[in-house]
């Protein structure tokens, strides 16, 4: 069989999980796009985070962030930690807290991302069965209403047959890639919220160490 057979002995089902391989790859490439390194945790960034760290530049780095060029996972999470200890009754001791919370989100938020892939993955291969079941029953159905076994109820029968195979070879075609771009996904955003983690411990330290640099000058001058 032809690849075009293949598409075409899959009946209306079978264009069904073709639109889904479609919508698939589309959601793939959105995604691989999204989640690159570069994208989530720029090296750039992350070296000028920690410079503005190293120079106790708060306000500037929380500024940088803000921005649209800072405006990245990265600089997300930094920037709820900054302004946490800037402006929470805690200063810089619930820095860490902050980004700790905000990575949580920004993790969610690309895993609700890619959830799409996944509901192919498992949508595509509950199709297949439909479609044999579907073929099965034309095929029962081919048996038991044929008065003679003449050359149109083996050519009905074979058809139904065929029918309920394809769509399940579609349904796993669809569904496997699905199932590895997904967990490759996964892993992908692991490995940026943990680099992230590592990114923004100085600046962490930093926030902390101000807060009790100042509460030492406080007391001292108590």
């Amino acid at each position: 069989m032809t690849f075009f057979k293949y598409i075409e002995g899959g009946g209306v089902i079978g264009y069904v999980i073709l639109a889904l391989s479609v919508l698939g790859v589309a959601f793939a490439i959105a995604a691989a796009l999204r989640t690159r390194q570069s994208k989530l945790v720029p090296d750039s960034q992350v070296k000028w985070l920690r410079g503005r760290s190293e120079a106790r530049e708060f306000t500037k780095a929380l500024d940088g962030c803000r921005s649209t060029d800072g405006d990245t996972f990265l600089g997300r999470i930094a920037a709820a930690g900054i302004e946490r200890s800037l402006r929470g009754p805690l200063g810089g001791l619930e820095a860490r807290a902050a980004m700790e919370d905000a990575g949580e989100d920004e993790t969610a938020r690309l895993f609700r991302a890619i959830d799409s892939i996944a509901v192919i993955a498992s949508v595509a291969p509950l199709l297949g069965l439909l479609g044999t079941v579907q073929g099965m029953i034309g095929a029962f159905e081919t048996v038991a209403g044929a008065a003679t076994k003449s050359s149109a109820y083996y050519e009905t029968l074979a058809t139904n047959i065929s029918i309920a195979l394809i769509t399940t070879f579609q349904g796993l075609v669809v569904a496997i890639p699905c199932v590895m771009v997904h967990a490759w996904l996964r892993r992908r955003i692991d490995r940026a919220a943990s680099d992230a983690g590592k990114a923004l411990e100085p600046l962490a330290m930093a926030l902390e160490q101000l807060e009790g640099s100042l509460s030492e000058t406080k007391s001292g001058g108590h």
